[in-house]
Formats: C-alpha cells, structure tokens, sequence
C-alpha cells in the first residue's frame, strides 16, 4: 500500500505523568492511519512514540521507524513497523525521517522532541526543506516554551516570520488536517513525496 501523505511525529519516550498525553498520540496515530497517511518517527515501541506507532497500525496506515542501533535496546525498537530503520548515528536517524516525510509535527515529548523539532524548524527557515512544522500544545504544555520565543522576537533575536513558519494548535486533528493541506497532500490524490 503507498501512503498519499506521510507525518514525521515527535514525541516522548516516555508516557509522561498525565493520560492525555497519551489519548492524544493515540488520536494522532488513528487520524493518520484512518486517513491512508504514514507515519514516520523514531522507532521505539516505549511511551508515547509506542502509543502513536500502535494507533497508526491498528487504523490501517503504515509506519516508518527510524532508530540508531544505540538505542535499539534503550528504547525497545518497534518491530512490528512497516519498515524498521536501524542506522548508526542520531544525524543518520534525524535525516532519514526527514527525507520520509511532508510535515513534521512534535506533540508533548522531552529533550530529544524539542531537539528534534528546534531543528526541522531551523531547517525551514534556513531553506533546506519547504515542509510545514507543526508544534500540538496539548493544553497548554508548551505555553511556556511558545512564551519565551515570543521574549526572543520582542529582544531582536528571532523575528516574526521565524516565527510564521511553525503553525501551533490545542487541537490534534485541525492541526494535522492544516499540515497535510499545507504540504500540499490528501488522502486520496497525491503520492508520496521525497525530500533533503
């Protein structure tokens, strides 16, 4: 089966404190899955990125994990993925989901989400990719974070249109449906596209 659209989802390794956090990899996977999409994240069947993965697959969709052979132990690697990537480096790992997605989305996760997210963005404004970057504040988890970047354009540091290039939303399903459009796929017409 060939996905018509492909979202690169970060995430924690971890299921966090709170059960909405993850409700809601879960309603991120089942969109993406009900909805003839991949899902494209970095392979571990551990907390919210097993959570996401798991609801993608039962909804029918395909899922590309990516991991570094490090972490294959560390994070418990998903082997029931579509296609299971096992590369060398985190950079290997980073660029490989990069190329297999159309939109890049980080829903609650910890440093390796914020990383990961912090660079795609960084990517986007640099002209490496043309792919939208959507940041899921999941009640109002990343306020703070949203806030300070906010103090980085008020100090001259950042500007406006860095800040135009992340789309940001409380709400799971707008939030992936304004991404896919924005990448310029659907469900049913347009095949998957390949980039960096």
């Amino acid at each position: 089966m060939t996905s018509s659209f492909s979202v690169c989802v970060y995430c924690g390794s971890r299921p966090g404190a709170k059960p909405e956090f993850a409700d809601t990899a879960a309603r991120v996977g089942h969109w993406i899955g009900s909805n003839g999409g991949q899902l494209v994240y970095g392979g571990g069947r551990s907390g919210l990125m097993g959570v996401v993965a798991d609801a993608t697959l039962a909804a029918g969709g395909r899922v590309v994990g990516v991991i570094p052979k490090a972490l294959v132990d560390k994070e418990l690697a998903h082997h029931g993925c579509t296609e299971l990537h096992i590369v060398d480096t985190m950079h290997e790992r980073k660029a490989l989901m990069a190329e297999h997605a159309d939109a890049f989305l980080a829903i609650p996760g910890g440093i390796g989400t914020m990383e990961e997210f912090f660079e795609v963005w960084t990517w986007r404004q640099l002209g490496y990719h043309d792919k939208p970057v959507g940041l899921l504040n999941q009640n109002g988890f990343y306020d703070a974070l949203l806030q300070f970047l906010s103090s980085t354009v008020e100090s001259e540091l950042m500007n406006a249109w860095q800040m135009s290039l992340i789309q940001t939303s409380d709400d799971p399903i707008a939030l992936l449906q304004s991404l896919v459009q924005a990448a310029g796929m659907n469900a049913t017409e347009t095949p998957l596209r390949k980039v960096i």
